[in-house]
């Protein structure tokens, strides 16, 4: 998979979009999460709890520090990124390319997030474990 980003093409290794698309797989999070994070940061509050559910971002109400493991986890493999302002990190979200590549293919695909397999669960329980 290719990225162009500021004219340049970003190559991502097969590994890295496999991880990825699994961790986004196994989130508990729904595609119109990452549809909004391709043109603007979302902040955590609107992604937790019932709020999330009632937008359509979760399909499950998880408490807010749940909520941030789980972003945190898909920053690690490549996914998010934490919005920054004048003063530093905020508790916002975006998409980095990985991400928006994966969310492309998917809205081209399927308009939804493919489920995980077991296998796929084990696998990324084991890596955010690691």
């Amino acid at each position: 998979m290719t990225t162009n980003f500021s004219n340049q093409a970003i190559e991502y290794d097969p590994r890295t979009i496999k991880r990825a698309k699994r961790a986004l797989s196994c989130s508990p999070f729904c595609l119109k999460l990452f549809q909004e994070m391709r043109n603007q940061s979302v902040p955590i509050q609107q992604i937790a709890g019932a709020t999330g559910l009632k937008l359509g971002y979760a399909t499950l109400a998880l408490s807010e520090p749940k909520t941030e493991d789980k972003l945190v986890w898909l920053i690690n493999v490549g996914l998010l990124r934490r919005e920054v302002d004048g003063q530093g990190l905020t508790d916002s979200f975006r998409l980095t390319p990985l991400g928006r590549n994966i969310v492309a293919e998917w809205e081209q695909e399927r308009e939804e997030i493919p489920p995980a397999s077991l296998i796929d669960r084990i696998y990324n329980r084991l890596n955010h474990w690691l």
